[in-house]
């Protein structure tokens, strides 16, 4: 473990730090950010008030356009000359979400990247391999501090040039890679179609890390058995700091949260109710230690659920499950809720498929329809048409019967589906054009 004491921390005593925490935190946001200051006023909520976790059901939620509408720097809780770093998304659906950092903001999410590197079992003795994107995406720096605090060589490559990605894995002894996951089954894609010589022997890596997208039981398995490694789920949000709000351990049976920097609860979507632990919702995060950008209640809308176990790692800390999906990512066909992930599970148990699909949704007159295009290997596409129309009914068959939902399945030739160096586009939905 790489801060065990707190790793260990008993229930009791973690729920102490937060709530300790948590009144530093509310009142740093109220004290210093105008936008905080008025929907606490307008709800009749002072911090004041916060004596009990509890009293977190009376704090107002804070959501993604919030975050837009105070672009660039409204939400920051800190003069600008004590902002070291920002970061922002991509603004493809509005203004870009901007978030700032301190000098210790930089300290913490570095402690929780390097946390969650030792989760999967990275030590100074590693050279790992960032092939996540630099630049205003948190993954890229936050992958490499985190890396470097645990003493690992780090080798800062950056995402895409996916032959000399191979060749530096290769000439480097590279022993993990960072990277979304649909990369790195693009890396191994590119080494199987165009290296058929390579001696997969002649790497030495052992762990991925993957994290920025949602993925399944089924994409890990892909990812381990094409690039020979154990592949690991680090989750997080530039929301709340970026990668490294949670991680799996060598036992891969959920995601352990670090409790001391992040408090978390599950909620119902629809109603904002907090729902009891083990129940599934959207999970809601509150900074507990961010100077710079303080997210209270954040609004995620990704859905997961949040428990206690005996993991035998010896970690204490709350667990999540693999995030499943988004709730704006949620497809409503017909009036059935569906997310992508669940369509992606049900084509990876079909053998001859490949882990690279894309989901079309379009609207006939009042009617949704769905088609999903799923690529099959190179011998099941040069089989006979009847073979391919076999596979297409299964599959249509299995979609059906697992998720309650009609779909045309298209089945394409081998590398027909656009590839992403970053995040992978799994669906098009024409009734949002």
């Amino acid at each position: 473990m790489f801060n065990s004491e707190i790793e260990t921390m008993s229930e009791s005593k973690m729920k102490e730090l937060q709530l300790e925490r948590l009144k530093w935190s509310i009142r740093h946001a109220y004290d210093n950010v105008p936008h905080y200051r008025k929907t606490f006023d307008d709800a009749g909520f002072n911090p004041d008030q916060f004596k009990t976790l509890d009293d977190m059901r009376r704090v107002p939620f804070l959501t993604k356009q919030d975050m837009r509408d105070a672009y660039p720097y409204g939400l920051f809780a800190v003069p600008l000359s004590k902002v070291v770093r920002v970061h922002a998304s991509s603004g493809t659906t509005g203004n870009a979400t901007v978030v700032g950092y301190t000098k210790n903001d930089v300290e913490v999410f570095s402690e929780v990247v390097a946390r969650s590197l030792a989760c999967y079992g990275v030590t100074e003795n590693d050279i790992v391999q960032n092939a996540y994107g630099y630049g205003l995406f948190t993954g890229g720096l936050g992958a490499h501090y985190g890396a470097e605090k645990i003493g690992a060589i780090t080798v800062p490559i950056s995402g895409g040039n996916t032959p000399r990605q191979i060749m530096i894995m290769k000439d480097f002894g590279s022993t993990v890679l960072c990277s979304t996951p649909s990369y790195a089954l693009n890396i191994a894609d590119y080494i199987e179609s165009n290296m058929p010589d390579f001696d997969m022997s002649s790497l030495k890596l052992k762990i991925a890390v993957m994290g920025a997208e949602p993925w399944t039981e089924e994409m890990r398995q892909q990812i381990e058995k094409r690039l020979n490694v154990d592949a690991f789920d680090i989750y997080g949000l530039s929301e709340v700091i970026g990668p490294g709000v949670s991680a799996e351990c060598t036992e891969k049976s959920g995601l352990h949260v670090f409790e001391d920097h992040f408090y978390v609860e599950i909620i119902d979507p629809d109603t904002g109710e907090i729902l009891p632990e083990g129940s599934e919702g959207e999970i809601v995060y509150t900074s507990l230690t961010k100077e710079a950008f303080p997210t209270i209640r954040y609004r995620s809308k990704d859905i997961t659920r949040l428990y206690h176990d005996s993991c035998r790692c010896g970690r204490t800390l709350v667990k999540m499950d693999k995030v499943t999906g988004r709730t704006d990512d949620m497809l409503i066909i017909r009036g059935v809720n569906v997310f992508p992930s669940q369509i992606e599970s049900v084509l990876m148990q079909e053998e001859g498929t490949e882990p690279h699909y894309q989901i079309i949704v379009d609207r006939k007159g009042t009617m949704d329809e769905i088609e999903v295009m799923v690529e099959v290997n190179e011998k099941v596409f040069s089989d006979e048409i009847k073979v391919l129309d076999s596979l297409a009914k299964s599959l249509a068959h299995r979609v059906k019967s697992t998720l309650g939902i009609t779909a045309k399945i298209k089945l394409v030739e081998p590398k027909s589906i656009p590839r992403s160096e970053g995040k992978a586009v799994r669906v098009i939905d024409n009734r949002k054009k």
